[in-house]
C-alpha cells in the first residue's frame, strides 16, 4: 500500500477572502508550507498583540487549523506596563471574537520593571507564554516576526558590536527550551504584506504608541532604514547576508552542541557545571556560544545577555583571580576546576510568580 501524503488530508477551506484575493492566497501558501513542515497536525500557540503582524498570524492560523484539525491557543499578553494595557488586551480579544477567534489573556502580576522596558516586556511575554505552553503540553509557539524585523535586528546588533550569533538573528525554526520550539513562518514576508492582509480581513488593528517613541533604538533604526533606502540601499542584499550568516551559525551550533556535551553538565534546570578545559580545547566562538546558551537556559530567559557582556565574563573567567559575578539573571562562580552557573534568587521568584 502506498503511503498517503499527509498534506493531502487537509479539509476544504471555505474562507472567501483567501481565494478571492490572489495576493493573500500567495502569502498564505508560504505560511502554510513552513507551518506544515514543522507542526503538521499538532497543537500550537500564538501570541497576538493586536498589531497588523500578529492579527494576520491569527487569521492564517485560523485557516490552517480548519484545514488540518490543529488545536490552537490564541494568547494575549497584558504586560501591565501601562494604565491602558488591560483595556487594550480586551479590545484585541474583541477584535478576534468578532471573527470567531477565541483567545485567552495572560496578565503579568509581578513587579513592574522601571528600566530596560522593551527587554523586560519581552522577557515577561515569553515567560508567561512558555509557562502556559508547559502547563498545556504545547510544543510549538508560532510568532509573527517578518523580514523587516529580521533586518532591524541585524542593524541593532551590528550597532552593538554583536558577533556571528547575534548578527545571524532569527531562524525559521528555533529552540526556546527542551519543551518548546518557536516557528517563524513570516520571515520571507514584509510588514506591508501582513498589514495588507489584516486591513482586508479585520478592517482594523491596534496602534502601539511605542512604535513612534525615538527613545527606543528600534524606532530610530526604522528611520535610518528609510534614509538608507533613499540612498539606494538594497534590503534584499541585507536579507541575503542574514541568510548566509544563519547558515554559518547553524554549522557552529553543531560544534557548540558537541562542546556542551563534552564540557557541561546540568545539575538541575537552574544549575550548570562547566569544566574549565573548555577554554583550552575549544575555539573562541564555540566557547562564546556555549556560555550564551547556558546563561539563557539557566536563567530561563529566551534572549541571552548582550555579546559584549558575555565576552567580558569569559575573559575574566580565564584569569586566576575570578571569584564570583552575576550576569543575565545568573550567578557565576568558580569551583575548583569548574565554573558553576546558577539562577539568581530574584529570577527564581519571578518564575515562582508565573507558576502560581
Amino acid at each position: 500500500m502506498k503511503r498517503k501524503n499527509l498534506i493531502a488530508r487537509k479539509k476544504v477551506n471555505k474562507d472567501k477572502l483567501l481565494y478571492k484575493d490572489s495576493k493573500i492566497l500567495s502569502y498564505y501558501k508560504k505560511f502554510q508550507s513552513i507551518v506544515f513542515k514543522n507542526v503538521k497536525h499538532k497543537s500550537f500557540a500564538i501570541a497576538v498583540s493586536g498589531g497588523p503582524d500578529s492579527l494576520c498570524l491569527a487569521y492564517f492560523c485560523k485557516i490552517y487549523a480548519s484545514q488540518f484539525g490543529n488545536k490552537i491557543h490564541i494568547l494575549i499578553v497584558d504586560h501591565n506596563l501601562r494604565k491602558e494595557s488591560h483595556k487594550e488586551a480586551l479590545k484585541v480579544k474583541a477584535i478576534l471574537k468578532n471573527k470567531k477567534i477565541l483567545s485567552k489573556i495572560l496578565s503579568w502580576k509581578g513587579k513592574i520593571p522601571e528600566k530596560n522596558i522593551q527587554k523586560n516586556a519581552r522577557d515577561i511575554r515569553y515567560s508567561l507564554i512558555s509557562n502556559y505552553c508547559l502547563k498545556k503540553n504545547i510544543k510549538y509557539l508560532i510568532t509573527a516576526h517578518h523580514s523587516d524585523d529580521q533586518i532591524e535586528n541585524f542593524f541593532i546588533r551590528l550597532i552593538r558590536g554583536s558577533g556571528l550569533t547575534g548578527l545571524s538573528s532569527m531562524a525559521t525554526n528555533a529552540k526556546y527550551s527542551n519543551q518548546l520550539k518557536i516557528i517563524r513562518p513570516f520571515l520571507n514576508l514584509k510588514k506591508l504584506d501582513l498589514k495588507y492582509v489584516t486591513i482586508n480581513y479585520f478592517k482594523t488593528y491596534i496602534k502601539d504608541p511605542s512604535n513612534k517613541d525615538e527613545k527606543f533604538l528600534r524606532v530610530r533604526i526604522r528611520k535610518y532604514r528609510k534614509s538608507m533606502e533613499n540612498e539606494g540601499l538594497d534590503t534584499k542584499k541585507i536579507t541575503k547576508t542574514v541568510d548566509n550568516l544563519v547558515s554559518a551559525n547553524n554549522a557552529l551550533t553543531f560544534y557548540k552542541n558537541k562542546a556542551l556535551y563534552k564540557h557541561a553538565s546540568f545539575i538541575s534546570k537552574e544549575k550548570c557545571l562547566i569544566n574549565k578545559q573548555i577554554f583550552s580545547e575549544e575555539a573562541g566562538e564555540i566557547i562564546f556560544k556555549s556560555f550564551s546558551d547556558i546563561l539563557s537556559l539557566v536563567s530561563g530567559t529566551y534572549y541571552p545577555p548582550r555579546s559584549k557582556k558575555i565576552v567580558n565574563l569569559i575573559d575574566r573567567l580565564k584569569k586566576n583571580k575570578f571569584t564570583k559575578s552575576t550576569l543575565g539573571g545568573c550567578i557565576v562562580q568558580e569551583k575548583d576546576n569548574f565554573i558553576l552557573i546558577s539562577r539568581e534568587l530574584k529570577i527564581r521568584k519571578m518564575v515562582y510568580q508565573l507558576e502560581k
